[in-house]
Parts: structure tokens; C-alpha cells; sequence
């Protein structure tokens, strides 16, 4: 790609990402069929919508690779299914979240947060944090709940994969502090059964049965839900899991957490801090864009992991070992009780 192509592709990126967006939103991957063409009429009468605008969208969407078109209508691509509803690792709702409205407008509040040097546009926004908000706002609540658990499948894979090589010898008990309906701990069982296991998360979080992973996985016997708040205290364990938390909090907050976690571990236990970590390096890297959406997001950033070893110092661990899966996108950082 030549100078100007990268320019221009990136000047009108965003273009994509909202013909990305509007397709989901409007339902038309669970309806498009898979190997008989579906014809922008047909769709506008099952969607509600204006044929002749749909079908403007949908010769966009194939574009983009998102459909083919054939014979006057459109079956769906291999990238299309993994919008549908009930595709298996759908990041349809991930979709939903990071090309919603909400995540939409706190990026153009990005030159100002970096003239002032005041991260954390979600507050310049609608007036609060972006947790509370999800939780006073049910829409946004909704949505980012099942966006970060559609997503945590993805995330799972790569965390095991990093982790595969590791010894879990003198581990009993894993509490996975802030683990959302409990995927990555559940995975982690279902490879050692000599584990159990806690997901610790907010009265809220845990109080909803029906999303819950132990008894979808059959491991009621062995994970247990607790409710709690990780600012104030932890349940105790061997090894905590702590996977895409800590880049949402500034460092004394993160501070604050492993602090709780270093109190309440066995001896001689673990830690693993499982994150998009920044290369030391100049190397292009998903952490480097994530970084700046975190900047617009809240108080907290992407941490390269000469950044990760100071926070567990000052919390009383100490680094000693980083696990990455072969593609690197993301890694575990694994901490020792100091």
C-alpha cells in the first residue's frame, strides 16, 4: 500500500466501521441465508427497513467482504456469520459496543483530552464513569455486558494457549477477581481437573443465573460464584486471574487491587494478569490502537511490561515470567508472592 492509500484508507476507515455497525444493528446477518441469495426487497419486508436504501448497504457490506452478492440478491461470507446472533464466538455484540453511540461520540472528545492532559472523554460526556453509567443506562448496561462475554471466548483461547506450558503444581484454589459469568476460569478447570475454583465479580454480575459458565460447562462441583467489590477486599486463593482489568483502572488503583489480591494469597502463590501488553519495541500492535480508545474510555491504559513489573512491585509481588500465544496478541504476566 503507497503512501497516499494508507492516508486515505485511514481517513475514511470509519466509514466501514459504521456500514459494519449498521448492519448489525439492523439484523441483516441473521437474515441473509447461506447459500440461496436474499434480495434487498424480501429483506426490507422481514426488516422493516427501505429496500432500495438496504440494498445500497448491502452492496456495501459485500464490499467489505461481510457478503458475496449473486444473481440480484446475497448470501452471507464466512466473516458475515460471525455476526449472527448464534454464531459460535459471535462478535456481533462486540460490534454493537465499540460502533454504539456511546463508544462513537467519546472519540471525538480525543484532541481536547490530549490538549488538557485529562483522560477519560466517558466522564466529559454523559457526567459519569463508564461502569456507572452501564449500570444507571440498561441499553448500554445490556449491551456491554454481552460484548465483554462474546468477546472473553477469544480472549480465553489465547490466554490458555500462553498458559500451556505452565506448572499449576501446589495450586488448589483459582479466584478469578472481576471474572464477568466466569468463561476463562471455567476453561482453565476444564483443562486441570485437579483445580477448583471462585469468580469473584459484583453482586450484580453474579446474581444473573442464566449467562453463569460452571453450570453450562458442568463444573457446579468445582467453581462457586462469589459477590464482592476488588477495591475493597478478595476471597483467598493460590493464583488469581485478573484478565482485562487492570487496564481499566490508572496505576494507584491498580495498585489498590493487586495490593488486595498480595494480602489475602497462599505462600509461595500466583498471579496471572492476563492483557493486550504494549512491545517495548516500535513494532505495529492492536495494544498501541486499544491504548487510545482506553484513553477516551476511562482512567486506565495498555501497559508494556516493564509497566506491569513496577505495579505488582509496588503491591508486594514480583514478576517472574511472561507468557505469550504464538500469535502475541495478547499476553500473561505472571506474579509471585514477594
Amino acid at each position: 500500500m503507497n503512501a497516499i492509500s494508507t492516508v486515505t484508507d485511514l481517513a475514511f476507515g470509519r466509514w466501514k466501521s459504521q456500514i459494519l455497525y449498521a448492519g448489525v444493528a439492523l439484523g441483516i446477518f441473521d437474515h441473509v441465508g447461506e447459500f440461496e441469495p436474499t434480495s434487498a426487497e424480501q429483506l426490507g419486508v422481514e426488516l422493516q427497513a427501505d429496500p432500495k436504501l438496504l440494498f445500497r448497504l448491502l452492496r456495501a457490506s459485500a464490499s467489505l467482504g461481510l457478503l458475496v452478492e449473486r444473481d440480484a440478491g446475497f448470501v452471507i461470507s464466512e466473516s458475515g456469520a460471525l455476526l449472527r446472533t448464534r454464531a459460535s464466538g459471535s462478535l456481533r455484540d462486540m460490534v454493537l459496543l465499540e460502533e454504539g453511540p456511546e463508544h462513537y461520540i467519546i472519540w471525538s472528545h480525543l484532541v481536547d483530552l490530549i490538549r488538557d492532559g485529562q483522560q477519560n472523554a466517558f466522564v466529559r460526556q454523559f457526567g459519569q464513569m463508564a461502569f456507572e453509567y452501564a449500570h444507571s443506562n440498561s441499553n448500554y448496561g445490556a449491551v456491554f455486558r454481552r460484548a465483554m462475554s462474546s468477546f472473553s471466548t477469544v480472549q480465553s483461547k489465547l490466554a490458555l494457549e500462553a498458559l500451556r506450558g505452565v506448572n499449576f503444581a501446589g495450586i488448589t484454589t483459582v479466584c478469578d477477581v472481576a471474572g464477568g459469568q466466569g468463561h476463562l476460569l471455567c476453561s482453565l478447570l476444564s483443562e486441570h481437573e485437579s483445580l477448583a475454583g471462585i469468580v469473584f465479580d459484583l453482586p450484580e454480575v453474579v446474581a444473573d443465573k442464566t449467562d453463569l459458565w460452571a453450570p453450562k460447562m458442568g463444573l457446579e462441583e468445582r467453581c462457586y460464584y462469589v459477590a464482592g467489590d476488588m477495591f475493597e477486599d478478595v476471597p483467598a486463593a493460590d493464583l488469581f486471574l485478573l484478565k482485562m482489568i487492570l487496564h481499566d483502572w490508572d496505576d494507584d488503583e491498580c495498585v489498590r487491587i493487586l495490593s488486595n489480591m498480595r494480602r489475602r494469597v497462599s505462600h509461595g502463590g500466583k498471579l496471572f494478569i492476563i492483557e493486550h501488553i504494549v512491545p517495548a519495541n516500535g513494532e505495529p500492535h492492536f495494544s498501541k490502537l486499544y491504548d487510545i480508545h482506553m484513553m477516551c474510555w476511562g482512567s486506565g491504559k495498555e501497559r508494556t511490561e516493564d509497566e506491569y513489573s513496577v505495579l505488582l512491585r509496588r503491591a508486594g509481588w514480583s514478576m517472574t515470567g511472561v507468557h505469550y500465544p504464538a500469535n502475541r496478541a495478547m499476553g500473561v504476566i505472571e506474579g509471585t508472592a514477594a
